[in-house]
């Protein structure tokens, strides 16, 4: 039999009120994640994309529809649900060790538990020789490092990143890619990953889920069929960017949703 999904989105319509004026962020999506999967979210500006993360993380609740964690509704924000966003979020008057340290010490980990898993995490994301900076004294790229690893040490299943390299330069963005597939291989968490590359997602994700311009629905949902490590100069990752762009460009926003293609 096969195992349920760790995330299911039913449905789901997520409605604003501003002001006088009433904004239709999403309307009737669905998607459903197994565990393990690597999925991007791609779309324009608006389109919805981090809304349905901050639903999926707990930070929001549908207007109508049921946002769903092992079956179980998603109420309230909880420690199996991290979320990376692009600005870091860390504490800046903690040390790299002391803001990867914090979840556990809130979880009322022994001491002895929390620095074995402070340093099993400062160890995965290579920052072992900055354990004791501060967030000012750190990169752009290693401050991301710091965040996803206190993410991952607050024993996270699902792993929710609004755009983490949206603000790093081309090098940095491009290793960090490459890390952070190292990390999602070697622990084989569920990652949703909201960005607006077609390249970043393509070089990602298992599958790629394309949203339309807002009002938010699935407009496709493309599982890749290339094998890794992938080669973005590559006839194949090439071919599926023309598809995904072309998708994405489309404007069908009146499609509520469309057949999955394998790409």
């Amino acid at each position: 039999m096969a195992e349920s999904p760790i995330v299911e989105i039913k449905d789901v319509s997520k409605i604003f009120k501003l002001q006088d004026q009433t904004i239709t962020a999403l309307s009737g999506a669905n998607l459903s994640i197994a565990k393990g999967e690597f999925i991007c979210l791609i779309g324009a500006s608006g389109c919805g994309k981090s809304t349905l993360l901050r639903i999926m993380a707990g930070f929001e609740q549908p207007t109508s529809g049921h946002a769903l964690m092992w079956g179980k509704p998603i109420a309230n924000p909880d420690p199996s649900r991290g979320m990376v966003f692009q600005d870091y979020a860390l504490f800046p008057w903690l040390s790299v060790r002391d803001n990867i340290a914090f979840g556990p010490i809130a979880r009322g980990l022994s001491s002895g538990e929390v620095k074995a898993t402070v340093d099993k995490f400062i160890d995965l994301v290579g920052l072992q020789k900055f354990a004791t900076a501060y967030p000012h004294q750190l990169s752009g790229g290693m401050k991301q490092r710091v965040a996803i690893a206190r993410v991952l040490a607050n024993d996270a299943e699902l792993v929710l990143m609004d755009e983490p390299f949206g603000a790093l330069d081309a090098m940095t963005r491009e290793r960090l890619q490459d890390e952070l597939l190292e990390i999602w291989e070697r622990t084989r968490l569920t990652v949703v990953f909201v960005t607006h590359s077609v390249e970043e997602a393509i070089f990602l994700a298992g599958r790629v889920v394309v949203m339309t311009p807002g009002p938010g629905r699935i407009e496709s949902d493309n599982p890749l069929a290339l094998a890794r490590p992938r080669d973005v100069a590559s006839p194949e990752f090439n071919d599926i960017r023309r598809v995904l762009a072309g998708k994405l460009h489309s404007h069908h926003s009146k499609v509520a949703s469309a057949p999955s293609v394998a790409v």
